[in-house]
């Protein structure tokens, strides 16, 4: 069992800077695939970000390409997703997911295990 507890949600302004954090319980954090999805209300959630076991491999969504950065740091059980120029249309709440398939970056939501509570994130215009 693994428990994901985000942190880093606020509000901010439209062009400015936002670092998520997902701090995971157990020991097999680092066999993970992490990632960071989102929703806004009335919407599906989607995602964001992915990040493999390693480290070595992320995907980033078109949204947020060059914008956004995923990372883990696999000593610290912890996955972060740097969020630059952020927009109104980002607002949402992000949530932390983790994957037990350790072979492919490209997952759908319905392949992820674990999930977090879920961060607010409201940027205002």
């Amino acid at each position: 069992q693994v428990q994901l507890v985000e942190s880093g949600g606020g509000l901010v302004q439209a062009g400015g800077s936002l670092r998520l954090s997902c701090a995971a319980s157990g020991r097999t954090f680092s066999t993970y695939t992490m990632a960071w999805f989102r929703q806004a209300p009335g919407k599906e959630r989607t995602v964001v970000a992915t990040i493999n076991s390693s480290g070595g491999r992320t995907y980033s969504a078109d949204s947020v390409k060059g914008r956004f950065t995923i990372s883990r740091d696999n000593a610290r059980n912890t996955v972060y997703l740097q969020m630059n120029s952020l927009k109104p249309e980002d607002t949402a709440i992000y949530y932390c997911a983790a994957s037990r398939i350790s072979t492919t970056v490209y997952l759908s939501r319905h392949e992820y295990d674990y999930w977090g509570q879920g961060t607010q994130v409201t940027v205002s215009s």
